[in-house]
C-alpha cells in the first residue's frame, strides 16, 4: 500500500482530496490529510475507510518529520512561505513532494540535491501557476515544432465570482486564500513589451490594466502578475518581443482597490495596536491630517488624480471602511484589519457558484504571414465548498501526485510542469473531467 500525505485542508483542498479517496481503493493509496485543524482535516476525509485525519503543527520538526517519514508522498497545500519546511523534511527522508506554489528562492536551492537523491519537488502545479504553465507550453511546444516564430505571449487567469452569485458591487468573493488577495500584486510587476522590459510599481498596478474579452463568458480586466520575465527563459521564448502575465477581475475593481492600495491599507508590514478603541473611521482618518470636512470628502479630494467614478465610490463605502463600527481586533497590520472586515463582505454563501476563467493570446509568424490564436478556459463551481477555484488547483495536482507514484515522471530535482512528460498526461486527464480549453 502507497501512502501518500496532504498538508493542509483549506479552501483550494476539496478536489485534491475527493480525487485520491476516489482512487484509492484502485490505485491502492491510504491518504492522511494533516491540518492544524483537526476538525477541517476530518471534515475532508468524511470517514473515507483509506483516509484519516490529523492534527499537525508544521512548524515542530520532529512532528513534521515523524508523519513525513512514513508517507511515500507529500502533497503541500501549506501557505506558500510554508513548503519550504516541508521541502526540508522530504529531502532529509527521501520523499517527493507536490506543491501547487511557485519556486521560492530557498526551494530553488534544493535542486540538487533533490536530483542527486532522485526526488522529485514538483512545484507549480496548480491554477495559476500550474494549468497556465501547461497549456500554454503545449500551445507553444506545437507551434515551434511547426516552424513558427512567436512575437507575443500574453496569459490571463481570473478566480472570480460566477454571475448568476454576482450580488455585490465589487464583482468578488474569497474563492481562494484571503490574505493572498489583500497582498495581491505588491512589490513591482516586470514584463517585456517589443523587446524591452517593463516595470509597474505598485501604486500605479491597478490602474494600468487592459480589457480582456473570453468569448461567452464576459469583459474582464487585467493586470501585470508578478515578474513575468522569469520565463521568457522557461517557456523558450528568449526572442520573443512581448510576454506579460496577468490577472483577471471583473471591470471596476481594479480603480476602487487602487484606493485602498493609495491609502496604504493592504500593508502588512507594520502593527496598528490598540483597535478595539478604534472605528474603521477612525482608522482611515488617522491616514491623514486633520480636517473639518467628512472622511469622504477629505479622500475624494486627496485622491481625485486617481479619477474614480461614483460606483468606485459606492463599492468603497459599501465595504464599511467608512463607518464608524468598532474594529473587532485588538491589533494587526493594516492587511489585516482590512482582510478582517472584507472576510464577511465578501464570503461565499450557501448557493454561490465561482468561476475560474483563462485566456492564451499568441501573435506568431509563420511562412511569412502574421497569425493570431487564442485558447481560453471557463470552468464554473458546483457549489461554495466544490468550487471552481478548488477543482482547478488540487484536481492537477492529484493528477501529477498519481504519475509520480506510479514513476510515469521521470525527471529530478525542483521541477515545474512545462516538460511534455507531465503536461500531456495531466492535460489529457483534465480534459476528461471537463476542464477544457477552447480555440
Amino acid at each position: 500500500m502507497r501512502k501518500i500525505l496532504v498538508l493542509g485542508a483549506g479552501k483550494s483542498s476539496y478536489h485534491l482530496i475527493s480525487y485520491l479517496l476516489q482512487n484509492a481503493s484502485s490505485q491502492n493509496w491510504q491518504i492522511t490529510v494533516a491540518d492544524a485543524s483537526l476538525e477541517l482535516a476530518t471534515s475532508k476525509t468524511n470517514n473515507h475507510p483509506s483516509a484519516k485525519a490529523v492534527s499537525l503543527d508544521i512548524r515542530n520538526e520532529d512532528e513534521r518529520n515523524s508523519y513525513i517519514s512514513t508517507h511515500d508522498i507529500i502533497v503541500s497545500l501549506l501557505p506558500p512561505a510554508l513548503h519550504y519546511l516541508a521541502a526540508l523534511s522530504c529531502l532529509s527522508n527521501n520523499k517527493n513532494l507536490v506543491t501547487a506554489s511557485y519556486v521560492s528562492p530557498e526551494m530553488h536551492t534544493l535542486h540538487n540535491d533533490a536530483q542527486n537523491k532522485g526526488l522529485i519537488f514538483l512545484n507549480e502545479c496548480g491554477l495559476d501557476p500550474g494549468i497556465d504553465h501547461m497549456s500554454a507550453m503545449k500551445i507553444i511546444h506545437d507551434l515551434q515544432s511547426q516552424g513558427a516564430e512567436i512575437t507575443s505571449f500574453k496569459s490571463y487567469t481570473g478566480g472570480l465570482i460566477s454571475p448568476e452569485s454576482n450580488n455585490n458591487p465589487w464583482g468578488y468573493k474569497f474563492t481562494w486564500n484571503p490574505k493572498n488577495v489583500i497582498l495581491a500584486g505588491q512589490g513591482t510587476a516586470t514584463y517585456t513589451q517589443n523587446h524591452q522590459t517593463k516595470f509597474i510599481p505598485y501604486h500605479r498596478l491597478f490602474s494600468q490594466t487592459e480589457k480582456i474579452n473570453i468569448e461567452g463568458t464576459g469583459e474582464f480586466e487585467g493586470y501585470a502578475n508578478r515578474n513575468s520575465n522569469t520565463y521568457l527563459e522557461t517557456y523558450n521564448l528568449q526572442k520573443t518581443a512581448t510576454l506579460l502575465r496577468g490577472t483577471l477581475r471583473y471591470p471596476g475593481y481594479c480603480s476602487a482597490w487602487n484606493l485602498f492600495v493609495h491609502i496604504g491599507i493592504t500593508d502588512d508590514n507594520y502593527q496598528v495596536n490598540n483597535l478595539s478603541s478604534l472605528t474603521y473611521h477612525d482608522w482611515i482618518t488617522s491616514y491623514f491630517p486633520d480636517s473639518d470636512k467628512p472622511l469622504l470628502e477629505v479622500l475624494q479630494e486627496k485622491f481625485q488624480h486617481l479619477n474614480l467614478s461614483t460606483q468606485d465610490w459606492n463599492r468603497i463605502q459599501w465595504t464599511g471602511i467608512l463607518d464608524k463600527t468598532p474594529i473587532p481586533l485588538k491589533n494587526g497590520t493594516p492587511a489585516d484589519i482590512l482582510l478582517n472586515l472584507l472576510q464577511s463582505k465578501w464570503k461565499m454563501q450557501p448557493g454561490d457558484l465561482d468561476l475560474v476563467v483563462m485566456q492564451h493570446s499568441f501573435e506568431y509568424t509563420q511562412n511569412g504571414k502574421k497569425h493570431f490564436h487564442t485558447s481560453s478556459l471557463s470552468v464554473k463551481g458546483e457549489n461554495e465548498t466544490a468550487t471552481a477555484m478548488s477543482k482547478t488547483v488540487g484536481l492537477p495536482l492529484a493528477i501529477a501526485t498519481k504519475l509520480i507514484l506510479n514513476e510515469n515522471i521521470k525527471s529530478k530535482g525542483v521541477v515545474i510542469p512545462v516538460l511534455p512528460e507531465i503536461y500531456n498526461p495531466v492535460l489529457d486527464e483534465l480534459s476528461q473531467l471537463g476542464i477544457t480549453f477552447h480555440s
